[in-house]
């Protein structure tokens, strides 16, 4: 389906089957589209509606569609709670266990031992294990159905091994090879494995140099790896090097879509990912960070406030502010989002901090130079005063380099004291920015006074 028209008529059709009661033709019908189109079609359904989804469907066919789904918390537990128990076990335990693991954290602790009292023992253990490992690291995004074989088989046998376990693996483009105590030795494409001699060995074959995670790794680092080795799979290792499951590229597309919607969320001060809350809601999530910013934004009207007089003797300054403040905001929410993207990009986790530094200064004294010797020109000639043209200018000057030396220092302080650095936002350095630019705008104006006041 990527026609929309032809999407929305397929989607009545197949809502007219669903409510007609043809459960052959529905069946039919659904299941012959992708698990994809499956997950959007129920996600527009009623609760009503997906009551006789249940009942047309397999717990195994659900599975394969809600492994597509992608919702709020809220949602999946609504959708749980809807069906039938021993229904929502059968159906989590068809599931690939990382998806299901992901389900199940967003549940209370109750629920979660009902489910997994009813399902299967096999599978549970695997969710249990799965489970306990610390979210946003290797082993709560691992699945554990993968393939491996030994080195000391051979070809022929290692494919009629693969066989009889590629059904129920997530990737079999990889096959992983072990020793004898199950520790990750190789590994062997699938390609290498169908032009191999039947009689050849794996360990003739196999490549010994794996790129593997710990258990233990952060899911940005593992999404470097895998987008640096251009990876379809990356083998996740305990510390003794014993194979304990693969982490699938499919997985790191949505961690690196979470993160960069963080990031994102970090700079704008708000969580861009609900884009549909009712407008109570999201104003209740946004007004604490705006409360925040008002109370610091105070300080900066407080700061103005003390230099009254000033503005009071030379008015024209007060024309000044906002340009001012603006500017410079701009040039630290640009220098802020070139931190927080070098910092989840960056190979070199010890580099050179006063480098960094350096580089930042020297970026900000460009900029603010240009804009300075601009702003000087222009006001001079507009006002006709370019004692006043070189006090805005100077104070521009200064205000960039402190403002790209905060959107950049501050990110990267927040890393190494092991914050998220996108929590510095753009509100946040804005208002910082505005606070600065206030301070060292009348100072400088302050030196100036008695030449550009008639």
């Amino acid at each position: 389906m990527t026609d929309s028209n032809e999407t929305d008529v397929q989607i009545d059709a197949l809502r007219s089957l669903l409510r007609q009661g043809d459960i052959a033709a529905f069946r039919e019908s659904f299941l012959d589209w992708h698990s994809y189109e499956q997950g959007q079609f129920y996600l527009e359904l009623s609760e009503e509606e997906r009551h006789i989804v249940y009942s047309y469907l397999s717990p195994e066919e659900l599975a394969d569609m809600f492994d597509m789904i992608e919702e709020e918390d809220e949602d999946v537990k609504e959708y749980l709670a809807e069906m039938r128990p021993s229904y929502a076990a059968a159906m989590l335990g068809h599931m690939y266990p990382d998806n299901a693991a992901d389900i199940l954290k967003q549940l209370d602790k109750p629920a979660v031992a009902q489910y997994m009292s009813i399902m299967a023992a096999e599978k549970a253990l695997d969710l249990k294990e799965l489970l306990h490992y610390e979210d946003e690291t290797a082993g709560a995004i691992m699945t554990t159905e993968y393939v491996s074989i030994v080195a000391n088989q051979t070809v022929k046998s290692a494919l009629n091994l693969l066989k009889m376990k590629a059904k129920k693996a997530e990737i079999i483009y990889y096959v992983y090879v072990i020793d004898e105590s199950e520790h990750l030795v190789g590994v062997i494409s699938l390609r290498d494995l169908l032009v191999g001699e039947d009689d050849e060995m794996i360990f003739d074959i196999m490549s010994e140099r794996v790129i593997s995670a710990k258990i233990g790794d952060g899911q940005e680092d593992i999404a470097q790896v895998i987008r640096d080795y251009d990876l379809l799979a990356l083998p996740v290792t305990d510390y003794d090097d014993h194979l304990l499951g693969i982490i699938t590229v499919d997985d790191i597309i949505d961690v690196i879509d979470d993160e960069a919607a963080s990031d994102y969320s970090g700079l704008a001060g708000v969580d861009v990912d609900v884009t549909n809350e009712n407008p109570l809601k999201a104003s209740s999530k946004r007004l604490p960070w705006l409360i925040t910013l008002l109370f610091l934004g105070m300080s900066t009207a407080t700061l103005i406030n003390h230099y009254e007089v000033l503005i009071s003797e030379a008015s024209i300054l007060a024309v000044f502010i906002s340009l001012i403040t603006g500017t410079a905001g701009n040039a630290g929410t640009q220098s802020l989002a070139v931190a927080v993207r070098r910092l989840a990009v960056s190979d070199d986790k010890d580099e050179n901090f006063l480098k960094l530094i350096l580089s930042e200064i020297m970026t900000g004294v460009l900029t603010g130079l240009i804009t300075g010797l601009v702003i000087f020109v222009v006001v001079g000639i507009w006002k006709g005063n370019f004692i006043l043209g070189l006090v805005i200018g100077i104070a521009m000057f200064c205000a960039i380099i402190v403002a790209n030396l905060a959107g950049s220092l501050i990110p990267m302080l927040m890393e190494r004291l092991g914050f998220d650095p996108a929590v510095a936002s753009g509100p946040f350095i804005t208002t910082l920015s505005d606070l600065t630019s206030v301070l060292i705008y009348f100072n400088i104006a302050g030196l100036f006074m008695n030449f550009f006041i008639n």
